[in-house]
């Protein structure tokens, strides 16, 4: 109802701090892939809240896990140990390959656990300076913004926390340019999410293990929002790297966004032989892998192997894309560009169109509402690439109903 919602605006414009540019929705409910409004309006969620519903909305298993759990041991501290955590670090190693967890509660902090995990490992040699890409996101924290590569997010927070430079995203030579004697460490996303969906290739991420492996550097990636068998593999690296006999291994990676479904937690592996550098007192989190979290996380994990929800996120993803590309392939006018893996996909706009520049908000930003007028959410990335990022057990009905709207509005732009 209209009451309903002004009254919601009302309060947030009076006491929530105005940090986000939100969308004019005001959402009640969710049940699998769809959501509702306050006036009772029902949405196809594409956007999955930015690739973390893995499972969609309300899933009887993370509700009943939730349940079950918090009537047992909901918190304790690190101070002590607990089972869930155990199972879930031992489920996410079997995943990746032979290293150790630690478990905190949001991709920020996940990150900011490889910044310090990079400033130990070089810090004896006096080595401290970490190496990411043009367009690249790791963050809001200080340190995130500094990592991040993108001019937008640093303004207004000068002085930029110092030991971070970027270069040229998939060019290897930019790299090796770039390393110093100060360099301990390269930080890249595997599929850049936040500037579009741009995917590393095969050649440039085996380039980067031999750079680290010539300087001894650590090669940390970024898997938060590609990670969690988003793009058909558990991590986006794994699936770029399937079609090649490659001697490849990270030596860290961060995760959050799907690993908990919309539960918070986070979490960074490191490969074994540095398993060790952050020792008793060197790193902490006091929500960090909370039983409740945990449980939540394996109980996914479990849903996801059970329903072969990794070759589901190809199967759909796979339909989306080839269905996109006729769509552009009949109006490349509008659409200039289909790119993605999995459910993880970019649909790039011609942001040039006449109808955009009419408007003040990004090329972006306007797919968006006119999606939302067509009952489909989705999220900006860039100027004018919308991502849709659904759950990963989304049927083809429900990518079908996406595709719909979504041509009904290049047919709008095109007229």
């Amino acid at each position: 109802m209209q009451n309903a919602a002004s009254e919601i605006h009302e309060l947030f414009e009076q006491f929530v701090v105005p940090s986000y540019a939100r969308f004019d929705l005001v959402l009640e409910r969710g049940e699998g892939s769809y959501v509702w409004d306050v006036g009772g309006r029902r949405y196809l969620d594409l956007g999955g809240g930015i690739a973390v519903c893995t499972l969609g909305h309300a899933n009887p298993e993370i509700t009943g896990t939730l349940a079950e759990q918090s009537q047992k041991l909901i918190h304790v501290s690190n101070l002590y140990y607990t089972e869930p955590q155990a199972r879930l670090a031992k489920r996410i190693v079997d995943l990746i390959a032979p290293g150790r967890v630690f478990f905190c509660n949001s991709g920020a902090e996940a990150n900011e656990g490889l910044f310090k995990l990079a400033r130990k490992f070089g810090h004896d040699e006096g080595r401290y300076e970490i190496i990411t890409a043009v367009d690249s996101f790791h963050g809001r924290t200080l340190a995130g913004i500094a990592a991040t590569g993108q001019e937008k997010v640093k303004k207004g927070f000068e002085p930029i926390v110092p030991g971070f430079k970027q270069i040229p995203f998939n060019d290897l030579e930019a790299m090796r340019a770039a390393i110093t004697k100060s360099t301990a460490a390269i930080l890249i996303e595997a599929i850049q999410g936040e500037s579009g969906i741009t995917i590393a290739t095969p050649e440039y991420l085996v380039g980067l293990r031999k750079l680290c492996d010539e300087h001894n550097l650590l090669l940390l990636l970024d898997e938060v929002q590609a990670g969690h068998f988003r793009t058909g593999k558990f991590h986006s690296w794994q699936r770029i790297l399937e079609d090649g006999d490659f001697d490849f291994l990270p030596d860290g990676i961060s995760m959050a966004k799907a690993l908990g479904g919309g539960f918070p937690i986070g979490a960074f592996w490191v490969r074994e032989k540095f398993g060790g550098l952050l020792s008793a007192g060197t790193h902490a989190s006091t929500f960090g892998g909370t039983p409740l979290a945990c449980a939540v996380a394996e109980r996914i994990l479990d849903v996801i192997e059970r329903e072969d929800l990794m070759a589901n996120a190809r199967r759909i993803g796979d339909f989306l894309v080839d269905r996109l590309r006729r769509i552009q392939g009949k109006y490349p006018r509008v659409m200039s560009d289909v790119r993605g893996l999995g459910l993880m996909i970019g649909i790039e706009f011609e942001p040039k169109l006449s109808t955009f520049t009419n408007e003040e908000k990004s090329p972006a930003i306007q797919i968006v509402n006119r999606l939302h007028e067509k009952g489909v959410l989705t999220v900006p990335a860039a100027t004018s690439v919308i991502r849709l990022l659904p759950p990963l057990n989304s049927s083809e009905s429900e990518a079908v109903e996406g595709l719909h709207a979504i041509k009904n509005v290049v047919d709008e732009l095109n007229g």
